[in-house]
């Protein structure tokens, strides 16, 4: 009988692991969402998974492939375990995850509002606090800063802030 199980992999390489568990005929699933975050400099939508490292199998050890075999797949590290055995995943729980799906595929924005404080850690300003005020192209945004007890605007490179 097919059960869920988690397995924790190496950093960054949870589509290499679903790769190679897929050719075992394992099912895999792990979620993912789309972010819009500053990357060198330009604002990017990537998708990132919702649990880094992590990936929820299904399969059936007594048919095959052994647990060993899966431990032992390009990518992964072990199974999340309680004692000596990998810990079963309430199936529910993987049907609730994959029916709210759909709404992690939205882009959630990294990127700050009008109006709320980030500091600037680089450059000539590095370490005052400033208001975002609005995207200067790709690149770069406008910030109100307080220089000599006046607000005073001026476009800073996005990538020598700290959100």
């Amino acid at each position: 009988m097919k059960k869920w199980y988690l397995l924790y992999c190496k950093r960054g390489d949870q589509a290499r692991a679903k790769q190679h568990l897929s050719r075992q005929n394992v099912e895999c699933f792990y979620p993912e969402i789309k972010v819009e975050k500053i990357l060198r400099g330009k604002k990017q939508v990537v998708q990132e998974p919702l649990f880094p490292s992590y990936v929820f199998v299904n399969f059936d050890y007594e048919a095959g492939p052994s647990f060993t075999t899966v431990r032992s797949t390009r990518g992964v590290v072990d199974f999340i375990r309680f004692g000596n055995h990998p810990a079963e995943v309430n199936e529910q729980l993987i049907d609730e995850l994959q029916a709210f799906e759909p709404e992690l595929s939205e882009t959630k924005v990294m990127m700050p509002k009008k109006g709320q404080a980030v500091r600037v850690k680089a450059g000539q300003f590095a370490g005052i606090d400033a208001i975002y005020q609005e995207p200067d192209g790709e690149t770069r945004s406008f910030m109100l800063i307080k220089l000599i007890n006046r607000p005073v605007s001026l476009s800073i490179d996005n990538k020598d802030l700290e959100l």
